[in-house]
């Protein structure tokens, strides 16, 4: 009797997850299948299309800027990445290895910081960089990026480094290392797990931001995808929402492929700093 109980449980969860699993990914088919249907319409009275086409995704290349705003994309994506990750990498390590007037006092900003959405900084960060002429400029959403990586991941980063014994680095030292030759050759190749997690997700954020890049950028020539792409279904009179659903599953690929490709060291990430101190 129990047994039967048991696989009556074990059927209930397995179906439970199933369901889960299909209203998680209904909104991705949807807009896959949408990206292939004929017309312009994204509803129809089937889910799969009758006829599939590819003549959406080339019209994106044809008719609209969609190479200009990829490339504007990921120069915005890449750079943030790299100079976010560098900020990230030194502040976190200074935070967790010395000890200096103000470093509690700093952590606990961050924490206060991180309670409250990044949007509501949205009027003061638009004032700031008018001030010092960088709006309609991709350096503008950059240096936003990058500085803010710090405050979403610094407690990540800190407890990763945290958790690396600081007898490796006594031992270089006493090699006759210095600090920097001990951070360069020490501590950042160790950090591999670590800066993995944090570049996918400050690229991740970067890549597919609309609110910010929104309020900042100004021209067609500028504009990312997340921008393009709502400015071109925004429009009086659009019915390019097919079209619309190309350019979204084409979005969603370098970022899946990153994911996918990198995926072993986010596990390791995501679990590196989970210890106390």
């Amino acid at each position: 009797m129990k047994s039967s109980d048991g696989n009556v449980k074990l059927a209930l969860s397995y179906i439970i997850l199933v369901g889960l699993t299909f209203i998680s990914l209904f909104p991705a088919m949807w807009i896959v299948l949408s990206s292939l249907k004929t017309g312009n319409s994204l509803y129809s009275d089937t889910f799969i299309p009758r006829e599939f086409t590819f003549g959406h995704y080339l019209d994106l290349f044809n008719k609209t800027k969609y190479p200009i705003w990829f490339m504007n994309t990921l120069k915005v994506a890449v750079l943030s990445t790299i100079f976010g990750t560098f900020l990230l990498l030194i502040s976190s390590y200074a935070i967790s290895r010395f000890r200096f007037k103000g470093r509690k006092t700093s952590l606990k900003v961050m924490l206060v910081l991180q309670m409250f959405p990044g949007f509501m900084a949205m009027i003061a960060i638009f004032v700031l960089l008018n001030a010092m002429s960088l709006l309609n400029t991709h350096w503008a959403l950059i240096l936003v990026y990058s500085s803010g990586s710090i405050i979403a991941n610094v407690f990540v980063a800190k407890g990763f480094f945290d958790t690396i014994p600081r007898s490796l680095e006594d031992a270089a030292r006493i090699d006759g290392a210095s600090h920097f030759k001990v951070f360069t050759t020490v501590i950042v190749p160790l950090s591999t797990p670590m800066l993995t997690y944090a570049s996918l997700m400050i690229f991740n954020g970067a890549f597919i931001d609309f609110i910010f890049a929104d309020l900042i950028l100004r021209t067609e020539e500028q504009r990312t995808l997340a921008v393009g792409l709502y400015k071109m279904v925004s429009q009086r009179n659009s019915t390019e929402f097919t079209m619309f659903a190309a350019g979204a599953v084409l979005v969603a690929l370098p970022v899946t492929l990153l994911f996918l490709f990198l995926q072993r060291y986010l596990v390791d990430g995501l679990t590196a700093g989970a210890n106390k101190g």
